[in-house]
């Protein structure tokens, strides 16, 4: 049986960490009045000062820039794992060689 995930809006995650952070609330606690649990409330947290200190929003759309690195990563991504997976077999493969080259000097 899966686990169903909630799903928070922009709004009351907003306004959980206005709790926590203008109302100088601990998170523990607000994340148990408001039914969230402690470390869910707490990554929202962390994401909000970390946006507040880079002055950026982490919601905002990717700049032009943003999007090319973006696709260039997961192009290279894509490469690296394809590397990986001919490497893996050719591991297999030697492996297998090997088992056979040492069946037949026994």
């Amino acid at each position: 049986m899966g686990s169903t995930r909630r799903a928070f809006t922009p709004e009351y995650k907003e306004q959980s960490v206005a709790f926590v952070i203008d109302g100088g609330r601990p998170v523990a606690e607000v994340a148990r009045n408001i039914g969230v649990h402690e470390m869910t409330l707490g990554k929202w947290v962390k994401v909000a000062r970390e946006a507040a200190e880079s002055g950026k929003n982490p919601d905002a759309p990717l700049g032009e820039s943003e999007r090319a690195e973006l696709v260039r990563l997961r192009a290279e991504s894509r490469d690296d794992k394809s590397a990986i997976a001919e490497l893996r077999m050719q591991a297999a493969f030697a492996g297998r060689v090997a088992t056979w080259f040492a069946k037949g000097r026994q």
